[in-house]
């Protein structure tokens, strides 16, 4: 059963500027979902419209079978934490984390037992004294963090939360932000432009993209089954490759003719015939002495566990993931082969998956 529904949602500025477009979308209990888009896309809007500080221009709020959508943020119970941190200066790290608790009457003891298991999981034992002026910009985020994650409300919002940590506190707080998650089973939405932070924590991505939503899914489907061009294109690092070009009929299957080659990809199953763009991720790019793709190599960056292999070829640039060992001089030929099973088509116009 859904717990929080988005019907119709719109969000336009006085001005006429319009950053939510009239999603929808339905959450169960306990969910954790990510918002994930490019800068402008409408989920830090989506979020505060939510959260109330953000009045919707159109479309309906429901937050467990109640319309929240004209309600004050005070009456909505959800926890924020937004990336630009709003601690209370005249009140110490111990109180800041614990004020939220204070405002609903919570017993003392309820209180720190509380405060402990936040305070022992983030490693803030030595900060409970200090003053913010007295933090780092990212002891100050992991105690807003903390302040948010003490209280058990109906709804966590969360907005770039890790944003001003660097990658080792990042892993740290993503394994706590889920665990605190998965053992409270309070509904989550979590709006990040990091793919890899998406990846680790939902339970289903959200994809955002002017203002309207492009995908809903798990992880591995948003990965490996992309409904659009601009999903393939955004989700993963580096993106799909990319071919322009046609789809024809070949006996019981069909085949791809880049536009410009002078070769034919056979794709193993039957696809409507027509003008299409061809996507693989550069992990289903593999060298292959007889495969329809002949390229030379511009560039070879090593990943540590892994190199990204940059190759020109007739049909475009195409990138191969390839094993850390097996280094590849500039300018040196290659011919490559694609995976059928992952091969995507889309439409050319639509940009839709077929």
């Amino acid at each position: 059963m859904s717990f929080l529904v988005l019907e119709q949602l719109v969000k336009t500025y006085p001005d006429g500027t319009p950053a939510v477009k009239g999603i929808d979308l339905s959450i169960r209990e306990g969910e954790f979902i990510v918002l994930l888009g490019p800068s402008g896309c409408g989920k830090t809007t989506t979020l505060r419209m939510i959260a109330g500080l953000e009045i919707a221009t159109g479309g309906r709020i429901r937050m467990a079978g109640q319309d929240v959508t004209t309600l004050r943020p005070s009456e909505r119970d959800v926890g924020m934490v937004f990336q630009f941190y709003a601690l209370y200066p005249h009140m110490n790290v111990r109180e800041n984390i614990l004020f939220p608790l204070r405002c609903v009457d919570t017993s003392e003891a309820d209180m720190q037992q509380r405060l402990s298991t936040v305070v022992d999981r983030m490693g803030l034992q030595k900060l409970l004294r200090l003053y913010p002026k007295q933090l780092s910009g990212g002891d100050q985020q992991k105690v807003s963090l903390a302040r948010a994650m003490i209280r058990r409300p109906k709804v966590y919002l969360m907005d770039e939360p890790l944003g001003t940590l660097d990658s080792d506190q990042r892993i740290e707080l993503r394994e706590f932000i889920r665990s605190q998650q998965l053992d409270n089973k309070v509904t989550t939405l979590y709006v990040t432009h990091d793919q890899e932070e998406a990846m680790s924590l939902a339970d289903r991505i959200v994809v955002m993209d002017a203002g309207l939503i492009c995908q809903v899914g798990a992880p591995a489907e948003v990965y490996d089954k992309p409904a659009s061009l601009f999903v393939a294109n955004f989700v993963g690092s580096p993106g799909m490759n990319f071919m322009q070009g046609e789809v024809v009929a070949e006996g019981v299957s069909s085949a791809f003719h880049p536009k410009g080659a002078h070769t034919s990809i056979p794709l193993g199953r039957e696809v409507r015939p027509g003008r299409t763009t061809l996507g693989v991720r550069c992990e289903y790019v593999r060298a292959d002495l007889s495969g329809p793709i002949e390229g030379k190599v511009l560039l070879d960056e090593y990943m540590g566990s892994v190199r990204s292999v940059h190759v020109d070829t007739e049909c475009g640039r195409v990138v191969m993931r390839a094993a850390s060992d097996q280094k590849r001089a500039v300018g040196e030929k290659v011919r490559l082969g694609l995976d059928q099973a992952h091969i995507r088509i889309f439409d050319a116009q639509t940009g839709q998956s077929l």
